[in-house]
């Protein structure tokens, strides 16, 4: 029987376009629970696609301490974050969260 070889996954190969990121992002921020290493994670793999090196340059940051904020084993402050979000070209955004109220 024929030996399976695998390689790791890296989503930041498939993040091509800044739709695709956005999607991406918004798929983990949906998705991570209030787990904010999971969305810090995100914003790592979209650097990546994006060249880690361009990004620190553009969020005014070393590329060493980005790659450290965007590990997901860290916390970055949110002036970080934002510098980030910027520096891949994305907004952030808020809107009303959609809950139903039963009124006996």
């Amino acid at each position: 029987m024929a030996k399976t070889v695998t390689t790791k996954y890296e989503v930041s190969e498939h993040l091509r376009t800044p739709e695709e990121m956005a999607a991406y992002l918004e798929m983990c921020i949906e998705e991570a629970n209030g787990d904010t290493s999971f969305i810090t994670k995100a914003l790592g793999d979209i650097a990546k696609a994006k060249g880690m090196t361009q990004v620190a340059r553009d969020a005014g940051l070393s590329r060493e301490s980005l790659y450290k904020a965007l590990s997901g084993e860290r916390s970055p402050g949110f002036d970080t974050i934002l510098k980030v979000i910027t520096a891949l070209g994305l907004k952030l955004h808020a809107e009303a969260a959609h809950t139903t109220k039963i009124i006996a």
